[in-house]
């Protein structure tokens, strides 16, 4: 079914109504099921106990529908970034979910048809330093009516950093929410540049919480906004409690291992991807970022506590129970990037609480969420050293002792790839004349390989999980990139030289350096390393061990025939499990949904999507059928098909 036009602004008042309680009446079929979190339960695991269809039948998938969203971004200078990474949530029948630019949608869950759509009409003349949106949250009050206004509340983060409440009945702003249904989230948050301070995940919802982190512009300068979090009265939308990851003050107990000017001045480590809450424990779990900026960490001497960290936070007042770093010292954009996944783990016939957190250093760790202790190793070992004047790396890095999911070892010219002797000499060529001695090599001012690069191993798709077999699935990319720092009297220079016409360049300002970065390719464009680019693998925490890994994707989109034949192409998105044993994926940079045997990783079936499929898809029973929905819009960034379709597959309806 095709949406509406981009200037309309919702269906109308009684017909929204109508087809809503149509709908939630609907719901109530004993086969029907919700989706009413992000990752399906507030804790992330992205499993659905839906078993229709199976690795028998997954060959019969079709196109049940297709709804268009209308935003392709017209007028914003960005919109060149621009990346449609929703996963919608399922209510009563109803799918609610965002597009990059923040339009809220509501459709109905078996035909697609819209019942409406909300535009909070952003800014048309910004540039926005990230561009989508993954997605809304819910809230429903148990002190209103069922039926009153705003007893059900669809809830999204903004790109010009707004909170805002919808009625879901109708898409109208809830008006004791904030001003007028909008919560302005730029307060308090130092801001610095306009359109660098974004909320893209959506907030986590406790008890009457919403609990939200930020997105923060990398690699502007040091003194960039704070990387808050902040917890939100749903009803009223008053602050509740903020925390922030950097000890501003004296009166912080980890004040004393920063440095007094780096603690005061430093920005960022925020939280920008999707947290996850124990409910009966009261535990919020946060994902932080590196502080700022990524690349050079002279002026914020010491570890940076808790940057690049897992921290549980008490959900009722935001004070930290445990925090545990992943990365010391980060300066290669290592974010803990991905939603922190809860699960019973099977241990010696207990049951533990377990959080599985996903990084892109391709490392899986597994921590007790009670106490943050170690449910899998965790070794301190010696990392590369010498980086730049100024800068104090730390010596060693935690690695987690389960199996990693991307080398971690030096690229060298021996490893030089190419579909022929050409490009791959010139790919040995450029390998030879970089530093390059495996993960954790430091920046440098000759050019340091980056491998896993800043868009990982695991990014912002995170895991999906089997309960029942205790196996967590996650999708790595496998690409080196190429990060230089450059002397701050030469960068102008050399941005403005057009001798690194592929390259992104950044200020860093307040350092020394400024930086520059890229895929380390061939003249051809090709990555210089072998493929596969990117996997899905399956790890048994049973065991420890990797059960299956398989290449993920194929260069059917972006290669030229008769080169479709690679497999293994950078991927951007997540995982979905279901009970019938199928693991569902789109990610990868060809413009396909996959099926995979969650026992084997054998490919059981792909279908054609009408563009990228970079986000996570989701999946539901529905008036007797289940349905597999996905966001199909690109990711613009990554040269992925452009769009704005949200795609429903399902067997043929008899």
């Amino acid at each position: 079914m095709i949406g509406e036009s981009p200037g309309v602004r919702g269906a109308a008042g009684a017909l929204a109504v109508a087809l809503s309680a149509s709908a939630a009446v609907a719901g109530n079929a004993t086969d029907d099921t919700q989706w009413p979190a992000y990752g399906n339960d507030p804790g992330g695991r992205r499993y659905a106990e839906v078993a229709q269809i199976t690795p028998r039948n997954v060959g019969e998938l079709e196109i049940a529908w297709t709804y268009r969203t209308g935003d392709r971004g017209e007028g914003i200078p960005s919109r060149h970034r621009m990346a449609f990474e929703a996963t919608p949530i399922l209510l009563d029948g109803v799918l609610y979910f965002s597009t990059p630019y923040d339009q809220v949608h509501a459709i109905d869950a078996a035909t697609g048809q819209p019942l409406w759509r909300y535009d909070p009409e952003l800014p048309r003349d910004r540039h926005y330093d990230e561009n989508t949106s993954r997605g809304v949250s819910a809230w429903r009050d148990p002190l209103a009516s069922p039926d009153s206004a705003c007893a059900l509340r669809i809830v999204v983060g903004t790109l010009d950093a707004r909170l805002i409440a919808l009625d879901a009945g109708t898409g109208k702003p809830c008006d004791g929410f904030g001003d007028g249904g909008t919560v302005e989230l730029n307060t308090g948050t130092r801001p610095r540049d306009a359109g660098s301070y974004v909320v893209t995940s959506p907030p986590v919802v406790w008890r009457d919480r919403l609990i939200t982190g930020s997105a923060v512009g990398d690699n502007r300068a040091v003194d960039v906004e704070l990387g808050i979090v902040r917890a939100f009265d749903a009803r009223t939308g008053e602050l509740v409690w903020s925390w922030d990851p950097i000890p501003r003050t004296p009166e912080d107990a980890h004040f004393a291992e920063w440095s007094e000017a780096g603690a005061r001045a430093t920005g960022a480590a925020n939280a920008w991807s999707v947290l996850s809450v124990d409910e009966a424990r009261g535990l919020v779990f946060v994902p932080t970022g590196s502080a700022s900026p990524d690349y050079y960490g002279g002026e914020r001497p010491g570890d940076n506590r808790h940057a690049n960290s897992l921290v549980a936070l008490r959900a009722e007042t935001g004070r930290v129970v445990w925090a545990r770093q992943l990365v010391h010292h980060d300066v290669w954009d290592y974010d803990v990037p991905a939603q922190p996944v809860l699960l019973e783990l099977q241990r010696g016939g207990a049951t533990v609480p377990a959080v599985v957190q996903a990084t892109k250093t391709g490392m899986l760790y597994v921590f007790h969420r009670e106490t943050g202790e170690p449910l899998f190793d965790i070794e301190e070992r010696p990392v590369p050293q010498g980086g730049v004047p100024g800068e104090v790396l730390s010596p060693t890095q935690p690695f987690s002792t389960l199996p990693p999911l991307v080398p971690h070892g030096p690229l060298t010219a021996d490893d030089a790839w190419g579909l022929t002797f050409w490009d791959r000499g010139r790919c040995a060529e450029r390998i030879a004349r970089h530093r390059s001695e495996g993960i954790f090599t430091p920046p440098s001012t000759e050019g340091t390989i980056a491998s896993p690069g800043n868009a990982g191993g695991a990014n912002w798709g995170s895991v999906s999980v089997d309960p029942v077999r205790q196996l967590v699935m996650v999708n790595s990319n496998r690409l080196p990139f190429v990060v230089q720092l450059i002397e701050r009297q030469r960068f102008e220079e050399l941005r403005e030289s057009g001798a690194h016409p592929d390259s992104e360049f950044a200020r860093q300002t307040g350092t020394p350096y400024g930086m520059r970065r890229e895929l380390l390719t061939s003249p051809l464009g090709i990555p210089c390393t072998a493929p596969p680019w990117s996997t899905l693998a399956a790890v048994n925490l049973r065991t420890g061990m990797l059960e299956w890994e398989v290449p993920l994707g194929t260069t059917r989109d972006i290669a030229p025939w008769p080169f479709w034949y690679i497999d293994g192409v950078p991927a951007i998105g997540g995982s979905v499990v279901t009970s019938g044993g199928l693991v569902f994926i789109g990610a990868a940079a060809d413009d396909y949904l996959r099926a995979f045997d969650v026992t084997s990783g054998a490919e059981l079936w792909r279908g054609r999507l009408p563009a990228g499929g970079q986000a996570t898809p989701m999946t539901y029973l529905r008036g007797g059928r289940q349905f597999v929905v996905i966001a199909a819009g690109g990711h613009r960034g990554a040269g992925t098909t452009p769009g704005d379709y949200l795609v429903a597959f399902a067997l043929p309806d008899d």
